[in-house]
């Protein structure tokens, strides 16, 4: 008998030892960790919504928290005016009270992150923005549409197809070449390009914007390439 009931005991203490981690919090310090894309900005509200991704991409934004306080952000810079080239900039964070304190040795340097909310799936952040931030925000708002624009019509005849320059570098001239469809309303779409050049300009010249001054040529042609528009350019010697 008295084994059986050591037995029970035992059988008791396991079966609520198991209830009690069942209703353990999460630990929102390594739900943090991992990688974050596709930003979402809410001026309004001052918030910026991240989506978990399984790895950060090449070729577009991103932010990774790693074990031992690591902070790596995907970027291409402030400036950020297509064509974008993209680099790892490293610093290291700390996560407490629901505060995450980024330090990094590129602008905007010290950041400190507000956690409005932190799931396996988003993270949403407070983040109060600059003056500049908010008005290069809305220059990339606008070259999204834009690109969403020229990227709505599947490419299968190059002689429906144009392309035109696009942006102001701060050091002169034309930032690149976007290809449109003739099947779109090419007034709309040109005079788009046309407000975003000239946001840039003024953007460039309030913020004193460095850039480089090498002359981007236009393309030669228009090519369809599984479905997309590829604007080809003659090789220089």
């Amino acid at each position: 008998m008295k084994v059986k009931n050591l037995i029970t005991i035992l059988l008791i203490v396991t079966l609520a030892s198991c209830s009690v981690n069942e209703e353990v919090p999460v630990d929102t310090n390594n739900l943090l960790i991992g990688n974050w894309m596709n930003p979402i900005y809410n001026l309004e509200n001052k918030t910026v919504t991240y989506e978990r991704v399984a790895n950060l991409k090449d070729e577009e934004y991103g932010i990774s928290y790693k074990e031992g306080n690591v902070y790596i952000e995907r970027t291409s810079g402030w400036c950020g005016t297509p064509p974008l080239t993209f680099y790892n900039n490293e610093g290291t964070f700390t996560f407490e009270n629901n505060i995450i304190k980024i330090e990094n040795n590129s602008y905007p340097g010290n950041l400190n992150w507000s956690v409005v909310s932190l799931t396996e799936e988003k993270l949403v952040v407070t983040v109060e923005l600059s003056d500049q931030e908010k008005e290069h925000q809305v220059l990339m708002d606008l070259f999204t549409e834009i690109q969403n624009l020229s990227e709505s019509i599947i490419c299968t005849n190059e002689t429906a197809w144009d392309f035109t320059a696009y942006g102001s570098k701060a050091c002169g001239g034309t930032q690149g070449y976007i290809a449109y469809s003739n099947q779109i309303d090419v007034d709309s779409f040109l005079n788009k390009v046309q407000l975003y050049t000239s946001l840039e300009d003024t953007f460039n010249k309030k913020w004193n914007i460095v850039s480089t001054c090498d002359i981007v040529n236009p393309p030669a042609e228009v090519i369809c390439d599984d479905g997309k528009a590829i604007l080809v350019y003659n090789q220089t010697l």
